[in-house]
């Protein structure tokens, strides 16, 4: 726990130490629902690119590709960071819908997981409405599992965030 807290402290300064911003606020937090469902925070470090945090509970069964370890299906607690990539002028509109992509880590402990560790791989569509404080999102993240059994994962969650 103590680790966690660290963590998100570091993650908080960062925000604090920024020259070039892609909105007027540049610290979001808000919510995802899919895999995993549960709190989400964006720090804008440029005009293109951000860090990711997620904290959250996973509720599904199984959904690791492998056949060494029986995962139990119950309820997890789930982490993740990434960096992310944003492509501004990808979808034709006179709105902000940015593509982004990037690489992250995950965590994952209970349900069986047993503190697995895995490289995530993030690919998602955001929409940033003009004169508002919010964007929305959804992303596909497939990741490859190293700890607890190697294995193939998939994520994806829609979320929305309000950006201080």
């Amino acid at each position: 726990m103590k680790q966690l807290l660290l963590f998100i402290i570091a993650f908080s300064m960062l925000n604090l130490s920024k020259d070039s911003l892609a909105q007027q606020r540049s610290f979001g937090l808000g919510a995802s629902i899919g895999e995993p469902t549960g709190i989400n925070a964006k720090s804008w470090i440029s005009q293109t690119t951000a860090f990711d945090l997620g904290v959250g509970w996973s509720i599904g069964g199984d959904r690791i590709a492998t056949h060494d370890i029986n995962y139990e299906g119950g309820s997890r607690i789930h982490f993740h960071f990434d960096y992310l990539l944003h492509v501004f002028d990808a979808v034709g509109s006179t709105g902000q819908y940015p593509i982004y992509y990037g690489i992250g880590a995950r965590f994952n402990s209970g349900g069986g997981y047993y503190n697995s560790f895995a490289v995530r791989f993030v690919l998602g569509l955001a929409w940033m409405p003009r004169e508002t404080s919010i964007d929305m999102f959804i992303e596909f993240v497939p990741s490859l599992q190293f700890t607890a059994g190697p294995g193939f994962a998939i994520d994806s969650a829609i979320g929305v965030r309000y950006y201080f």
